[in-house]
């Protein structure tokens, strides 16, 4: 079916005239070798069905490869996939440092190793560890600090309030404090969904 508008029309005749200069010299190139024309012909239409497909999952490729990812759903929300080991895990980036930490709706605040702290451009070295903190392993000490910027995909928090541990902690963690920056935040099946 021909497009209404003139531009249209003229990229169209435009195209078919280009596909049949190119179907006529594929015609004449393979003349006498039909069968590896068609062959050629498909491994392409495979690669181009390859490259469309690739385009229309891009998100859920990029979960599926890198699943810290939060997958941007629309403007107001992003999702959290679980992972194997049925936590959330997200990968925020504090003073411009990706940082990796786990959704923990039983802590408090955004709890950060010192390795992560550090990354993030904290000089550990100078902060006070004196307030005390319950964990699974006990009581340990963390040190209070201002990050900031806090950005989970185009999500952007600044000086926000967290903790550095003191303690062995394994990763950093994301509590409450953050998560009720957001509107609600739920879980169904194997996804978080945060809306703002």
């Amino acid at each position: 079916m021909l497009p209404d508008d003139p531009d249209g029309q003229a990229r169209f005749f435009y195209l078919a005239l280009l596909g049949l200069a190119v179907a006529a010299w594929v015609f004449k190139d393979y003349r006498h070798r039909l069968g590896q024309a068609a062959q050629h012909a498909a491994i392409w239409v495979l690669i181009f069905a390859g490259a469309v497909l690739a385009y229309g999952f891009k998100d859920n490729l990029g979960q599926m490869l890198n699943p810290d990812q939060a997958l941007r759903v629309d403007e107001n929300a992003v999702a959290l996939r679980r992972a194997s080991d049925g936590h959330f895990y997200a990968t925020l980036e504090i003073n411009g440092a990706d940082i990796r930490v786990m959704v923990d709706t039983g802590a408090t605040r955004l709890v950060l190793t010192e390795d992560d702290a550090r990354t993030a451009g904290i000089d550990t070295g100078r902060l006070n560890f004196v307030i005390p903190a319950s964990t699974a392993n006990g009581q340990v000490m963390s040190a209070p600090v201002r990050l900031d910027t806090v950005a989970l995909a185009d999500f952007v928090d600044e000086d926000f309030r967290a903790m550095v541990n003191g303690g062995e902690l394994d990763v950093s963690l994301l509590g409450m404090e953050y998560l009720d920056r957001y509107r609600s935040f739920q879980v169904e099946g194997d996804t978080m969904l945060l809306r703002r």
